[in-house]
């Protein structure tokens, strides 16, 4: 199935358009989170070459990393701590222009410039981040932000 995905141009609009019922199709009647995580991540980064897309999981009173596509990641991060722990703390999507000028950034590549994060419910409960960075500055904008948070929601109905 992963071989089927379209990878086309266009704007950045229409190639979410493309992705989301591919994604759709994906994690359809899979009812393994994990696996649905890391198809999503794979199509996401290969729709759209970002530097680094994961997801980090709600384990106590950390985000500990699951499944992911690009460089090595950090394992595991506190609440509030960093990008990802200050979206978890807030349960609000994040995006970051410039990762440099975000108090607390924890640098796991000094690649990544800019920076999107969405946090992952299932029903009222923070369960995960989904975390997307790029090696360009202020490569987010709200296409980004409101077609990653309709991806975040497939979790719920798969």
């Amino acid at each position: 199935m992963a071989e089927d995905l379209n990878i086309l141009k266009g704007t950045k609009e229409e190639q979410y358009k493309s992705l989301i019922p591919q994604i759709q199709a994906l994690v359809q009647g899979e009812t393994n989170r994990i696996a649905n995580m890391a198809n999503v991540c794979a199509a996401l980064k290969e729709q759209f070459h970002f530097f680094w897309v994961g997801f980090y999981i709600v384990e106590g009173d950390e985000l500990v990393l699951g499944p992911f596509q690009g460089p090595v990641a950090c394992t595991r991060i506190g609440l509030g701590r960093g990008v990802c722990g200050a979206a978890w703390e807030k349960e609000a999507s994040i995006i970051v222009p410039d990762v440099e000028a975000f108090p607390g950034h924890i640098a796991c590549s000094s690649l990544s410039k800019s920076e999107i994060v969405i946090p992952v419910w299932e029903g009222n409960t923070c369960i995960g981040i989904l975390d997307v960075d790029s090696d360009r500055l202020n490569d987010f904008d709200l296409v980004d932000l409101k077609n990653l948070e309709d991806i975040v929601k497939i979790f719920n109905k798969s």
